[in-house]
């Protein structure tokens, strides 16, 4: 089946991390749920289809922001789908329903995404449908955070201690999309664009507005915080007042993509293009919350 997934070939390689030739930039992308990579004990123990499985998956995220490292800044995308294990979630977000033995007393099992069914391992993909055909056992759990979840953020805190390092501040933009309301490949519903920085708390807000008046200056509709406000990554990561800014970007996957067949659109090229000049127009904005000795490094 062309559209179906396809197994990983292998586990060594979990995610993409790009990186700049020279970092110029003080920004680091983050693409948590464009891969595409399926294990095989998920699709083994799954009750969906390949197909349906990719329903949670932000196809082609990465590859509209690709043009990040050119530009210098590093991208890091994971490699593995979010259906498997999200790492936009804390570490340890579980649904105990979903297990055949008792979890540890650390575990969060009652998060407003544990109960949506979208934990750390989801209980369903982003649809509503049941992914697992029986219980898992909670060494899964264990053996899927450290191998996958952990090496994830631990690149990613690399990236973000390297930039500020060298600028003083940093911008973490953490790239996703959204379904439209309809699934459709020829409408969409809803904003184009949802922005979130976690109702003002974890990016300055002369950023945030600088991406708002951007894409709605190209055309494209933007939404504020609704329904997307920020995951566990923007509002982790995002500290504005110690110069660590993070901005979640939600794009309507109806703009770029047939959300039916997991094909890009005749627009996507043209969205990747409008997507490298807001990275730019961010750049720009983030000069002037760099500490001096970091716009020189910038120079």
């Amino acid at each position: 089946m062309k559209d179906a997934v396809q197994p990983a070939a292998s586990s060594e390689a979990i995610f993409d991390l790009r990186l700049p030739a020279t970092r110029s930039l003080p920004l680091v992308l983050s693409s948590p749920h464009s891969g595409n990579d399926y294990p095989r004990d998920l699709l083994s123990s799954s009750r969906l289809d390949p197909v349906t499985l990719r329903r949670s998956e932000d196809s082609f995220v990465d590859e509209i922001f690709a043009a990040a490292p050119t530009l210098g800044a590093p991208l890091l995308a994971a490699r593995f789908p979010r259906a498997y294990l999200d790492v936009n979630r804390e570490p340890w977000e579980l649904d105990p329903t979903m297990f055949s033995d008792s979890l540890p007393a650390f575990v969060n099992v009652r998060s407003p995404r544990v109960r949506m069914g979208l934990g750390t391992i989801a209980r369903v993909v982003a649809s509503g449908e049941e992914i697992y055909a029986r219980k898992l056992r909670f060494l899964e759990a264990r053996q899927r955070i450290e191998t996958l979840y952990n090496p994830y953020h631990q690149a990613l805190r690399r990236l973000l201690d390297e930039t500020e390092a060298l600028f003083g501040a940093y911008l973490l933009i953490d790239c996703h999309s959204m379904p439209s309301a309809a699934g459709s490949a020829s409408s969409r519903e809803g904003p184009d664009i949802v922005l979130g920085d976690c109702h003002g708390t974890a990016c300055a807000p002369i950023v945030v507005e600088a991406a708002r008046e951007f894409l709605a200056g190209r055309g494209f509709s933007v939404a504020m915080n609704a329904p997307y406000a920020g995951g566990f990554t923007t509002g982790h990561y995002g500290h504005p007042r110690a110069g660590r800014h993070a901005l979640q970007i939600e794009i309507n996957r109806a703009i770029y993509m047939d959300e039916r067949r997991y094909r890009r659109r005749v627009a996507f090229d043209g969205l990747r293009d409008q997507m490298t000049a807001l990275l730019t127009r961010l750049a720009e904005e983030m000069q002037n919350l760099l500490p001096e000795p970091g716009r020189l490094a910038a120079e």
